[in-house]
């Protein structure tokens, strides 16, 4: 009888241990903690809004964006986006200056906008690593933009030959393939609106890029890549609805309507990816010639890699997961990158018309009528001012974040581990001070002489990001622009419709709420 009574009494005390400590954890993580962090920044001179408990800024950020949401802009000489596309940052730099911090949720998000700071950042990436992914948001894609360590250098590796001017070159008829049926699309319908139609362009140049991707990315399984962009543009949606709300801990395994639809979402994506990859491997063992798409290049790198640095070596090539996770960023990171920045450079360029005479006249004097190619491609001056202007003003990500895993020391100030450090892309792109009383004015010339010259040699453009990190398609996403916008500008003039509507908004990527109604005219 002592006997039960004594286990009764240690199992009650370990009971009581374990429920102690899951509570002072839970006070530490939603209250201790960001409190400590909030007094530690503001020491150190950086202001912002007092921390409220959970939530932080992200209920006032919520409002924000819905009433932002709720009007659309006037679209003037002046592209001051950043009130209506992020609010709170936007307030929250004015209010407190350039030194400020955001509440995202528990965790305090420093605003980083310093140059010399950036380059330590960019360069410094062991030290300032991307904040890990929620395991609901891991579901739209995890691949090389998110690791870290010794998986990141060998994804890099790998990845890297896939991207290698070479290997674009090859591509270029699947890219010409898709850009040119957009263009005999616009074309029919033009023709039936005797020479000249209004419509939104948006989901056409959202199509062709996802067409783009699906062609260079798979070839012949062509048709399969579409069903999966399809399950991606929708998972995306339920993606965006989990980073703006707090993550609870084990929240995945509640069964929501929403946990269960995104689980099935991912595992149709992957039936579909090790399909096309079983196929191709298949192949490769029969003695086929590698595909000149991303999948087969990458597969062919895949296998150099092994065999150069040993079969029995855990650090070299990618496990079909690996693989299926590069295929789902491919998609999602390369088709939405491109699509954004060919709808804002159609919309600005209605908006000034000379700069679309400009770039049309470089493009017949380049190429005529005639198909474009790659040595031609890198030959437009104008349209690649052009395309740098549009990413200045409406870049594709408009914050990039990393975090903090130990006290760190950036400039002048100690970070503390704990923190998540914003680089908010669009208000440095804006920023008077970098690039004068112009900033936010459509002004391609100042890159007549190349980035560091606009830039005077500081880090205040990064629309691919910067550093060991700086997007390894980005090479890819300028080719695919240039050749699509030379054939617009071959074939239409353009100019925006009465209906347009100027509603830029943030939705993972910068893009126009209600489409980009624009009038095509025949050529």
């Amino acid at each position: 009888m002592e006997v039960t009574v004594a286990t009764r009494v240690a199992l009650s005390l370990v009971f009581v241990s374990i429920i102690v400590r899951w509570v002072w954890s839970l006070l530490d993580w939603v209250w201790l903690k960001p409190k400590k962090l909030e007094r530690c920044l503001r020491q150190q001179g950086f202001k912002g809004n007092s921390y409220r408990l959970l939530y932080g800024d992200m209920k006032e950020n919520a409002i924000m964006l819905k009433q932002a949401k709720s009007k659309p802009m006037n679209l003037s000489t002046s592209h001051d986006i950043a009130p209506r596309v992020t609010p709170l940052l936007d307030k929250t730099v004015k209010t407190y200056g350039k030194n400020s911090f955001v509440w995202i949720g528990p965790v305090p998000r420093v605003n980083i906008m310093n140059p010399e700071d950036l380059k330590d950042i960019f360069a410094k990436h062991t030290d300032f690593q991307k904040p890990a992914l929620n395991p609901l948001t891991k579901l739209l894609a995890t691949g090389l933009a998110n690791y870290e360590g010794e998986k990141w250098a060998k994804h890099r590796r790998i990845i890297n030959p896939t991207f290698h001017s070479e290997k674009l070159k090859r591509m270029l008829p699947a890219f010409y393939q898709s850009c040119n049926d957009m263009i005999k699309e616009w074309e029919t319908a033009v023709s039936n609106q005797s020479s000249s139609s209004a419509f939104d362009v948006w989901p056409s140049l959202q199509n062709l890029t996802a067409d783009v991707i699906s062609r260079t990315a798979f070839g012949s399984s062509y048709h399969e890549g579409r069903k999966i962009f399809e399950l991606l543009k929708e998972q995306a949606i339920y993606a965006i609805k989990t980073l703006q709300s707090v993550y609870i801990p084990g929240w995945r395994f509640v069964p929501t309507k929403m946990n269960k639809r995104m689980k099935q979402i991912d595992e149709e994506i992957r039936g579909l990816l090790k399909g096309i990859i079983n196929k191709r491997e298949q192949a490769i063992m029969a003695g086929e010639a590698t595909k000149d798409d991303l999948l087969g290049a990458l597969m062919e790198s895949n296998l150099k890699d092994i065999q150069d640095h040993g079969k029995n070596n855990k650090n070299v090539g990618m496990s079909i997961e690996d693989v299926i996770e590069e295929c789902k960023l491919f998609y999602f990171a390369g088709q939405e990158t491109t699509s954004v920045l060919l709808v804002w450079t159609m919309v600005l360029l209605c908006q000034n018309q000379n700069w679309q005479d400009q770039a049309r006249e470089e493009v017949l004097q380049v190429f005529g009528m005639n198909k474009p190619d790659f040595d031609g491609l890198t030959h437009l001056k104008v349209v690649t001012m052009i395309l740098l202007e549009v990413l200045r003003l409406y870049p594709a990500v408009v914050v990039l974040s990393r975090t903090t895993h130990k006290k760190i020391q950036l400039g002048k100030f100690t970070l503390p581990a704990g923190v998540e450090i914003g680089l908010p892309t669009l208000l440095i792109h804006h920023d008077k001070e970098m690039w004068g009383d112009d900033a936010k004015e459509f002004k391609p010339e100042r890159f007549s002489e190349g980035v560091s010259k606009a830039t005077k040699s500081q880090l205040s453009f990064f629309p691919f990001g910067g550093g060991p990190r700086i997007c390894i398609g980005q090479n890819f996403a300028m080719t695919e622009a240039k050749l699509a916008l030379a054939l617009i500008l071959q074939h239409f003039t353009f100019e925006l419709s009465p209906s347009y509507v100027h509603a830029p908004s943030n939705i993972i990527t910068l893009q126009p709420q209600y489409g980009a109604s624009i009038m095509l005219h025949k050529r």
